[in-house]
């Protein structure tokens, strides 16, 4: 598995915010200025609101201390491209659905380390050792800042070229998703019943509770339907290829990989369930 996780796993998720970069605009960006309260409150209850609920579910859900760092892990972890393509399935407003996998994604060599460090001083205990703050941000923004970045100035500054291998490129995308996917759950084979048993259940609850939360708050704060299904989407749609990485490239995968592969699997669910019942609804 060495050269799996040593240069398969960074390339694949490298590519995959790549193509990420490669789908944004400067424009993306500037939204945010200029509507600022959508993305506000998504963006609150993605980077504060998942982790803060991720960690109270764990005070009262007894779960071996890899397992529960794993569960951190994948609440810390920003959308994925996939949430743009779903919140259009939902009829959401795209827009600034992209707006908050864009900026939360580079905001994550912050959010990421800090939590990651936490939660393993709250669970495993001890010294992290050479998991360290700077240590996590140097890694996320190797592997996620800068493909982002490049693929942003791609998209700006060779315009046509990017529009015309962009699909392509998210094809790939997925294929490497799904690849990273397997490759977790393989890695963990023998013991995935188990793990699927300990990790499921509280990882169902994580993804619909926070797609429940997140609807009711932005009922409440945001300024329309689209706003509020879209903001939903993104706190349930999380990057599960960034997550396993980091579980894997920070602590030899093991059993702090599995909830990040196991809400992918769920993820997936619950969004299409949740569309469905969107669409119906619009359609009586």
């Amino acid at each position: 598995m060495g050269i799996i996780t040593d240069i398969i796993l960074p390339l694949a998720l490298a590519f995959i915010m790549f193509v990420l970069g490669l789908g944004l605009t400067f424009d993306d960006f500037a939204r945010v200025i200029r509507q600022p309260k959508d993305f506000v409150v998504g963006a609150l209850a993605q980077i504060v609101l998942l982790p803060v609920v991720a960690y109270l579910l764990l005070m009262v859900w007894e779960l071996p201390p890899e397992l529960a760092l794993g569960v951190m892990i994948i609440a810390a972890a920003p959308g994925g491209v996939t949430s743009n393509i779903l919140t259009a399935f939902a009829r959401g407003d795209v827009a600034l659905s992209i707006s908050l996998t864009a900026v939360i994604s580079l905001v994550s060599v912050i959010t990421i380390p800090a939590v990651v460090v936490f939660s393993y001083v709250q669970f495993v205990g001890g010294d992290a050792g050479n998991v360290s703050v700077t240590s996590t941000a140097i890694s996320v923004f190797v592997i996620v800042t800068v493909p982002v970045l490049i693929g942003l100035a791609v998209r700006h500054f060779a315009e046509n070229t990017a529009i015309r291998i962009e699909s392509m490129a998210r094809q790939i995308s997925a294929g490497l998703f799904i690849l990273v996917l397997a490759g977790a759950i393989f890695q963990e084979r023998a013991n995935i019943v188990t793990y699927f048993t300990q990790a499921g259940l509280i990882m169902l609850v994580l993804n619909v509770l926070m797609m429940v939360l997140a609807y009711v708050i932005a009922r409440i704060f945001a300024s329309g339907v689209r706003q509020r299904v879209t903001i939903s989407i993104e706190c349930g749609m999380q990057n599960g290829t960034l997550a396993i990485a980091v579980a894997t490239l920070l602590f030899d995968g093991g059993l702090a990989v599995v909830p990040a592969a196991t809400y992918s699997l769920i993820m997936f669910a619950t969004a299409f369930i949740y569309i469905f019942i969107l669409r119906r609804g619009a359609a009586s």
